[in-house]
């Protein structure tokens, strides 16, 4: 299965920065994501087949393993590579539409990469605790939102200097707490087109409120979870930070390339104008 299939390239673009991911540095920011392509040789490197024990084997995944070894359960990548094919053709019609990927990720190993990735094409992100109510309140999520973002902007312009210093104090806690429990959503206005899960089990209410409000899911699927409520299910060991680091970046690199699919004719309709006027 995995002697057959041809490297297209070598996963160096992944290797690049691995020290910084471990010295807890902005991982992808400047991450050449032109170099990358998908393959089987980078996944294998990456440890992206190893599942969990044979003993800890979720039925409903059974199609996507290849087999065991040592009492591992090993992934087919082909499988991988087929599902990572559909997930990022979705993604790159969401964003050519305009809508948003709403990026998830709690678990520790997972959360700055997660927070990188979404930084660097420009989406909302979850990395802390999922506030209950995300999407089924989203009303008074999208206030306490606003409030943030009014709150910080009056901060910057010094329109709290009226206040007593103690008073500023305050509510710069406030507007800090309020930051670190929803700063990477304080943007989104609206339902995303879609959200990107890293974790199944760690970010499970994340996924009940995107099927309450059929919200398409996206997510890496170890050997371990039932993938049966996910749009969007991609087989990968989701523990590892090698594995975590490739998965994430093809779900990046896609969003980055319909971002500047979806630019170009618009330059063209730009440039055009340009023409006629002249």
């Amino acid at each position: 299965m995995i002697a057959e299939k041809k490297a297209v390239i070598q996963p160096d673009a992944v290797e690049a920065a691995a020290a910084k991911a471990s010295s807890g540095e902005d991982y992808f920011a400047n991450f050449d994501f032109g170099g990358l392509e998908v393959d089987m040789k980078s996944m294998l490197k990456a440890g992206v087949h190893f599942g969990h024990q044979k003993a800890r084997r979720s039925p409903k995944m059974n199609e996507y393993i290849f087999g065991t070894k040592n009492g591992i359960n090993i992934i087919d990548l082909e499988k991988t590579v087929a599902k990572l094919e559909e997930a990022t053709q979705f993604v790159k019609k969401i964003v050519a539409e305009g809508q948003q990927i709403l990026f998830v990720g709690t678990k520790k190993q997972a959360k700055r990469l997660v927070e990188s990735a979404a930084k660097r094409c420009g989406m909302p992100f979850v990395v802390e605790r999922w506030l209950g109510g995300t999407f089924t309140n989203f009303r008074i999520i999208s206030e306490r939102a606003r409030y943030l973002r009014d709150g910080q902007e009056k901060m910057k312009k010094g329109e709290y200097g009226k206040y007593t210093k103690f008073e500023q104090m305050k509510i710069g806690e406030e507007l800090d707490k309020l930051e670190n429990k929803m700063g990477g959503i304080k943007q989104m206005t609206k339902f995303p087109g879609a959200i990107f899960v890293t974790g199944i089990l760690e970010d499970n209410l994340a996924i009940q409120e995107a099927r309450i409000k059929k919200i398409p899911i996206i997510a890496l699927a170890d050997t371990n979870v039932d993938p049966s409520q996910i749009d969007y299910p991609i087989p990968a060991n989701e523990d590892a930070v090698s594995s975590l680091r490739l998965m994430i970046a093809y779900i990046t690199k896609a969003v980055i390339d319909a971002k500047s699919s979806a630019a170009i004719p618009k330059e063209n309709v730009a440039a055009e104008a340009k023409k006629t006027q002249g």
